[in-house]
């Protein structure tokens, strides 16, 4: 890989404003043309007569995710077996730690400390789950079920609704962006794209599994029959298109070509996509903002902390079993990092575009840039540790 493809690019390094300026934009959206977002997302996949999946949505999504893919050489992961130990310590962070840290702190914080502050009483109206039909009146988890519009939704407290955000951005680790801080802070490169490409592999498996579980575990829906397909169209299909995309124009173009043609064209495409649904999300949630303007804050703290938790544990555990600096930075900050594109996209989901759950994970986003350079230019300073 080349300094130029792993560099901060203008999209990359600003991300953090460009998230800043699109809620700002969707809340104006949302308050002077309620009816746009709405009519997007009633451009709906529908089953039984209610909405799966919104198209326009799928879209972004779909196109937030392949260029990701794209980029991944999975011939790598061969080659992992050369480094057990940093594969290992990586794969025990992501899947048997980090998803039930970020349940225990978002629950602590949402669910005791913030409580009083979200509303004890305040609700959230999610989708019910995809193939379950339970009569209006009816209880499932914490949530009622009750008609909105001619569709049967369900009402849940809102801060379970943050809370499920929140489990979702757990289950999710390592995105596109590992790249560039792995090549900022000066890690091994070769290390960081194959856990990109094994992480990805595993999410096909757990990432149901472990998020299913949780989301019972916190009395909220478990729309198992949507997170199978929220994977198959979210992960499985952009990593299969990624995959045979990326073989057919190497064969025919030349891997020269690719990276330094194709990946050029494809580098804000990501972002873009990424910006647009941040627009639609935040145009149902204006209301929920303006009302009370510290719901962010109240949502990202847990976050932050949960970063924070992930990091030290990776980098103490990393240098206790004698990691370089090089295997350490990256197995580091990918438990630290989130697959927030994911996140976003089975968000949407299982629960609605207008959802806590939804805004949860865009808050991930808005504070993953700022926190995750804090934490490379802590890499750099104690790289003598190693």
């Amino acid at each position: 890989m080349t300094e130029k493809q792993h560099n901060m690019g203008f999209f990359e390094r600003y991300l953090t404003l460009w998230v800043g300026l699109c809620i700002g934009a969707g809340i104006l959206l949302g308050v002077y043309a309620p009816e746009f977002a709405k009519t997007l997302d009633s451009m709906s996949i529908d089953v039984n007569g209610a909405p799966v999946a919104s198209i326009p949505i799928a879209i972004c999504l779909f196109f937030m995710m392949y260029p990701i893919m794209v980029k991944i050489d999975f011939t790598e992961v061969v080659k992992a077996g050369k480094s057990i130990k940093p594969v290992s310590l990586t794969l025990i962070v992501n899947w048997a730690i980090k998803p039930f840290t970020m349940y225990g702190i978002a629950y602590l914080f949402l669910g005791v400390l913030f409580q009083q502050f979200i509303g004890t009483d305040a609700v959230d109206l999610v989708k019910l789950p995809f193939g379950l039909d339970l009569p209006v009146g009816s209880y499932y988890g914490s949530g009622t079920v009750v008609m909105h519009d001619g569709v049967k939704m369900m009402t849940v407290p809102l801060w379970r609704s943050y809370l499920a955000g929140c489990i979702l951005l757990g289950v999710a680790p390592c995105t596109a962006m590992v790249l560039v801080w792995g090549y900022l802070a000066k890690g091994n490169p070769g290390h960081t794209l194959v856990m990109v490409a094994i992480n990805s592999l595993v999410m096909l498996v757990l990432f149901g599994v472990i998020g299913g579980f949780l989301l019972g575990v916190g009395q909220l829906p478990v729309p198992w029959e949507a997170l199978l397909l929220s994977i198959s169209i979210y992960v499985a299909l952009p990593l299969f298109a990624g995959y045979f995309s990326r073989k057919w124009i190497v064969a025919h173009k030349g891997l020269d070509w690719f990276e330094k043609k194709f990946l050029h064209i494809l580098t804000p495409i990501t972002i873009i996509a990424l910006l647009l649904t941040l627009v639609l999300l935040f145009s149902f949630k204006g209301d929920v903002i303006t009302e009370n303007p510290l719901t962010i804050l109240w949502i990202a703290i847990p976050l932050a902390l949960q970063t924070l938790l992930i990091f030290s544990v990776t980098y103490i555990a990393a240098k206790w079993w004698g990691f370089s600096y090089e295997n350490a930075v990256p197995s580091a900050l990918i438990g630290a990092s989130n697959h927030f594109e994911v996140a976003i996209a089975t968000s949407v989901m299982l629960f609605g575009l207008s959802s806590g759950a939804a805004l949860a994970t865009v808050v991930g986003v808005l504070i993953e840039v700022p926190l995750m350079l804090a934490l490379v230019g802590f890499c750099k300073r104690t790289k003598g540790w190693f």
